[in-house]
């Protein structure tokens, strides 16, 4: 096992707000190490922009970009201004004591700071057709891309707050929506489930189940097919897309039991800032964040951590 010297802050994650948190530490002279992942079983380098074929509501790019590719600038970035990058994922972290540790393979980091900023990842339905057809017109994220299906008729999965404004927020831009639930009733909140109801574009399918996504053939959707819980029957609904909208799981498993978690998985950070329960260290982007979920708010909450955390050191001793 071999040991390295103490590092200014650690960041574990790539995504928006682990690159962006890089970027300005670096510029703060911090000399970052940035964990990206390797994403066999464990992060995704790069975080779930990886996932989304053209980014339109990222500022900055009007004429649009793909997903790999703003993660690329954010990366190249990263890296210019003087982030190390390690293209690993962590096995191991040791919270309760500083240095804090952090395990890569057989080589042990340690870090005065650290910053949390693994994200989330979406729940799907585990169909093999919806996974041959992600970003085919297969998404988790109405707001990311709904607008590529405008005027067009769609459906969105799922019950929960969520799905109802995934709906919603389709029903203003597409023909129509088709929502499928599983149950005979929602677990929405009432106000969520009498708006979703009450709109005349939005039709509900209770006690239905999607058992396959058309067309793997054509490599992209035409529609799905949705099978009846109580009658078993089967019919195909017409869609050029469909929102899976079953919630997502944040990735804390390295952190559960040192970091305080909310009831859902996600890292609790104190209000106004991205600090964790334990100083020193901190929590950025979708890790911590299961409200708004956007590439925009999670960079965001990067550049709080890295200001966070240099506060800190300055404040215990200088760096």
């Amino acid at each position: 096992m071999s040991e390295t010297p103490v590092r200014n802050v650690i960041i574990i994650g790539s995504g928006p707000a682990g690159l962006t948190a890089s970027i300005y530490a670096a510029r703060a002279n911090m000399k970052p190490l940035l964990i990206e992942g390797f994403s066999a079983g464990g992060l995704i380098p790069g975080g779930q922009l990886m996932f989304t074929t053209e980014v339109e509501n990222y500022p900055g790019f009007p004429e649009k970009v793909t997903g790999q590719e703003l993660m690329q600038r954010f990366r190249d970035q990263a890296e210019r201004q003087g982030t190390e990058i390690v293209t690993a994922d962590v096995s191991k972290v040791d919270l309760s004591q500083r240095p804090f540790k952090v395990w890569v393979e057989e080589t042990l980091y340690l870090a005065h700071t650290v910053i949390v900023a693994t994200g989330a990842r979406a729940n799907y339905l585990g169909l093999p057709s919806e996974e041959a057809l992600k970003n085919k017109g297969v998404s988790a994220c109405a707001v990311c891309d709904g607008a590529l299906f405008r005027g067009q008729p769609v459906v969105v999965i799922g019950g929960g707050d969520t799905a109802m404004e995934e709906a919603t927020y389709l029903a203003s831009l597409c023909s129509h929506v088709t929502l499928v639930h599983r149950r005979d009733e929602f677990r929405a909140s009432k106000s969520m489930i009498d708006r979703t109801v009450s709109n005349p574009k939005i039709k509900i399918l209770y006690s239905h189940v999607v058992d396959e996504v058309l067309d793997v053939q054509q490599d992209t959707v035409t529609g799905v097919v949705v099978r009846d819980l109580k009658t078993g029957a089967k019919h195909t609904i017409e869609a050029s897309a469909m929102f899976v909208a079953i919630g997502h799981t944040p990735m804390t498993d390295l952190f559960i039991g040192q970091l305080d978690a909310h009831e859902n998985g996600y890292l609790k950070t104190v209000p106004g800032s991205t600090r964790t329960n334990i100083p020193g260290v901190f929590a950025a982007g979708d890790v911590q964040d299961w409200t708004y979920r956007q590439a925009v708010t999670a960079a965001g909450t990067g550049c709080m951590a890295a200001l966070d955390a240099e506060r800190w050191l300055s404040a215990e001793g200088g760096h």
